[in-house]
Parts: structure tokens; sequence; C-alpha cells
């Protein structure tokens, strides 16, 4: 095995993504760590070291995959390479000791990022959102629009209510926004109701909409996606799978080829 071989296979390795995950998982812990009060002056020194510990070994971890690629320039080819490539560069610029420390420790805090690619299920998970943009910004337009009619109506017959939720159209959208997410909105509804009574039916009727169908909607979407993107992995395999089967007939046949001759040569 050459060493670009070597190095390809620790690239792939699971125990390689793995101990990524954990450094990640445990850097985490010490961002959180060092935000309590009482660690600062006593763990200075060991949060400093595991600091620069995580420092080298994302170093590392970048140059072995740029150094796996056939060609450098593959290395930038992959969207998640170059999303990697610029949090280790951005937290490697030194602006700890300029007017920029407050930054550079925030920037700090995007490497917990890196567990997006860190883990093959969680880049997966990212693709399938994103690929989900398009039919979920056309379910949030449609909601909009809801919201929209729904804000008009409550602004023109609540705008007499002495709670002032509904006294103009960018404060009724707010106090939708509040019974969409369900929070204390039958309060809203019964203050309604001593005025109109039917005015159940507004909520109701919006509850419904927005909420169910709504959500469903988006829940539907993000599974459609899951269903596409396991069937792509099923035809990759597939087509491994044939190209194995393949391999392994060429071979038989020439194995037979082989052997015919020889039995010729016998005779």
């Amino acid at each position: 095995m050459t060493a670009m071989e070597k190095i390809q296979e620790i690239r792939d390795a699971k125990w390689f993504s793995n101990l990524t995950t954990f450094i990640i998982l445990a850097y985490a812990s010490i961002l959180g760590f060092k935000t309590l009060d009482e660690v600062e002056g006593h763990y200075d020194l060991f949060l400093r070291v595991a600091d620069y510990f995580v420092t080298v070994y994302f170093v590392f971890e970048l140059a072995i995959k740029m150094v796996a690629e056939k060609k450098f320039v593959n290395f930038f080819k992959s969207g998640w390479n170059v999303f990697d490539f610029v949090i280790v560069v951005i937290t490697l610029l030194p602006l700890e000791s300029s007017s920029f420390a407050a930054i550079a420790r925030l920037m700090r805090v995007f490497r917990i990022l890196r567990l997006f690619t860190a883990r093959p299920e969680l880049k997966a998970i990212i693709d399938m959102l994103i690929k989900a943009i398009p039919s979920i910004i056309d379910i949030v337009i449609l909601m909009f629009i809801i919201f929209y009619i729904y804000a008009i109506i409550g602004s023109f017959f609540f705008v007499d209510l002495p709670s002032g939720l509904w006294k103009d159209f960018l404060i009724s959208m707010l106090t939708l926004f509040r019974v969409l997410t369900f929070e204390d909105w039958t309060d809203v509804m019964y203050e309604a109701m001593e005025v109109y009574p039917w005015a159940w039916i507004y909520f109701v009727s919006f509850v419904i909409i927005a909420a169910f169908v709504f959500f469903n909607l988006f829940v539907a979407v993000i599974i459609g996606e899951m269903q596409k993107l396991q069937e792509a992995e099923m035809k990759e395999e597939i087509h491994e799978d044939s190209k194995k089967l393949d391999v392994l007939l060429k071979e038989v046949k020439s194995l037979r080829e082989e052997i015919s001759e020889l039995k010729k040569k016998d005779t």
C-alpha cells in the first residue's frame, strides 16, 4: 500500500470520523465551561492548552483531507471542504491581541459547526434540507398569504379590544404568530369572544389551517426529500453492484477462454 492510499484510508476511516466528532464535542463542552465565572483564573492554562490542541488537530485533519486528493484543486470542488477550510483559516487569524478580539472569540464558536462535516449522516441531512428549500419557500409564501388575510380580518374586527393586540396590521401579524405557537392563544380568543361570540370560528380555523395543515406540509416535504435521498443511495449501490458484476463476468469469461485454450493444447 502506497503512502497516498494509506492517507486516503485514514481520511475515509470510521474511527477518524468518530475521533473528529469526539474532539468537536469536547471542544464545545470547553467553550461552555469557559463561560462560567468561577473557572476564570483557575483553569486558564488548561483551557488555553485545550484550545491550542483543537487548533492543531483541525489543521492536521484539514491537511489529511487535502493530501488525500489526487489533485489539490479537487479539494475545493466540494462545498463542505470549502466550509471546513474557511472555518479553520478564520480561527487561525491572529486577532486575539487586536481590536477584533471579541470577534475572534466568537468565531471560535463556529468550530462546532464542523460537526456537520465530521459526520456523514449529518451532511446527508443538511444536503436534504438544502434540496428542500425551494418547496419550503413555496409553503412559506402560501403561509404568509394566510397570515396576511387573517391579520387584515383581525385588525378590522378586533381593533378596539383593550389588549391592543390588533391595533394595526403588524401587531396583528405578531398576535397571529403567538396563536400559531399556542402561547396562551386561548386568552386572545376569549378576549375577542367577549365582544364577538363568533370569534372562535376565526381562531379555530386559523389554528387548523396554519398550525396543523402547514406544519404537516413541512413534514411531508422533508419526508419526500428523505425518500429521494434513499432512492438515490439505492440506485448508486445498484450501480456499483452492477459494475462489480460486470467485472466478475469479464473475469469468468477470460477464465473460460484460458481453460478452453489449455484444453486445445492438451489435445
